[in-house]
């Protein structure tokens, strides 16, 4: 097996197609828009937070999560949107990603003041500009850089996760906590598709995120028909903290392009409902069934091992096991900020823990650029796609990596 070194590993054109606005602020951006925005810290510089709130590693999800309320507090402003999402992509690129597809729940993020429109367009010109800096400096003969941004409804939220929630839980007084998540969700979808539709604004692709517990994909089912309707692709996070029939249901009910972690695709023991087949064999149908229609996982190796108590070691990720069938998978980092990790990271971790020879290293790339929602045409994405993998080629050749 080859080693790949850190200069590779940079050199290489990469995606990061799994990568949460919220959860990937510079550190140092968080303690000035707090600042600027009078919103408390548990520690007023980085290494308190670090020590706090920000950590290596996190005892349960919920712990993984509590930094959440500080980031979304800082980003209900258009200047935080715009330099939070410039600063993303710059960040990307220094280390060698070419593609990024941007997430976020625009409803944790509006208020009074702003709406999902301005959400959006702050969110959108950020990542404009740094794209359009970028390809001004990039040299001729390298791919261009390009970004996508996914709209995520929740599974699961309460009045007091937003002002724009306790607002609509407030005017769905009547309705049953299942009615209005699924009530927001689908005037969501309403929104993005208007708004892809109607403006530039670089809108790829639907998401479902936050408690996959006792919240089924299925409540989301009337979302997600719309935004096929409206042509945007789909993606579900999925199978990460629960099992095999999560999945099923995001790729069979929401009909998803790629799922979102995946993590427990191959734990039987996570199966609870009755099903015609035993346990294994309906593991084995779904793993199939994803693969056959190269369905996309988008792995998220830290933040797995961060927010998974049962997984005791790297190696035990299911990764591995979606390698051996296959898969079409893509590296990603989830949460930057969170989960202290970069692209580059999860690269190095997989190659230092997992068989992944040079071939295989090609595909997983490869993947991340070819199952992108690249917002362009068809024509134009295989042209772009076709520049990204002979760049691969002519840098493997400089470090001698031999597939």
């Amino acid at each position: 097996m080859q080693h790949f070194t850190d200069d590779f590993i940079r050199a290489i054109p990469k995606t990061d197609l799994h990568v949460h606005l919220d959860g990937s602020l510079r550190i140092g951006t968080l303690i000035d828009l707090a600042q600027q925005a009078g919103v408390t810290l548990p520690a007023a510089d980085e290494a308190g937070l670090r020590k706090r709130v920000f950590k290596d590693s996190y005892r349960n999800l919920e712990e993984y999560l509590a930094g959440f309320a500080y980031t979304t507090a800082v980003l209900r402003s258009l200047d935080a949107l715009y330099r939070v999402s410039y600063e993303l992509f710059m960040d990307n690129a220094a280390e060698g990603v070419r593609y990024i597809e941007v997430r976020f729940a625009p409803q944790l993020l509006m208020s009074e003041q702003l709406g999902f429109r301005e959400v959006m367009t702050a969110v959108d010109q950020g990542l404009r500009d740094a794209r359009e800096e970028l390809n001004r400096r990039r040299p001729g003969d390298e791919p261009a850089y390009d970004y996508g941004i996914i709209a995520c409804a929740m599974r699961f939220f309460t009045r007091d996760f937003s002002p724009y929630y306790r607002d609509y839980s407030r005017m769905h007084e009547f309705s049953s906590p299942t009615e209005i998540i699924s009530g927001a969700s689908l005037e969501l979808a309403k929104a993005v598709v208007q708004l892809r539709a109607h403006s530039s604004i670089q809108i790829v692709g639907f998401d479902l995120a936050g408690a996959e517990y006792g919240y089924p994909a299925s409540d989301h089912q009337a979302s997600y028909e719309l935004v096929e309707k409206g042509f945007l692709h789909k993606t579900v996070h999925a199978g990460e903290a629960f099992g095999p029939e999560s999945i099923f249901q995001a790729v069979t009910k929401l009909q998803a392009d790629r799922i979102g972690h995946g993590l427990h695709l191959f734990d039987t023991d996570l199966i609870h409902g009755a099903h015609e087949q035993d346990p294994e064999t309906y593991v084995n149908e779904l793993v199939n069934y994803i693969a056959n229609r190269r369905i996309t996982v988008e792995v998220c190796l830290t933040s797995n091992m961060q927010t998974t108590p049962d997984l005791k070691g790297l190696e035990q990720h299911s990764f591995r096991r979606m390698l051996e069938q296959k898969l079409s998978v893509t590296l990603c980092t989830d949460n930057r900020l969170v989960s202290n990790t970069s692209v580059c990271k999860e690269y190095r971790l997989a190659l230092d823990t997992f068989p992944i020879s040079a071939h295989d290293l090609k595909n997983i790339i490869a993947y991340g650029f070819k199952r992108s929602f690249y917002y362009h045409a068809y024509p134009q994405k295989r042209a772009w796609v076709r520049s990204v993998l002979d760049y691969y080629d002519r840098i493997a050749r400089q470090f001698g990596v031999k597939e």
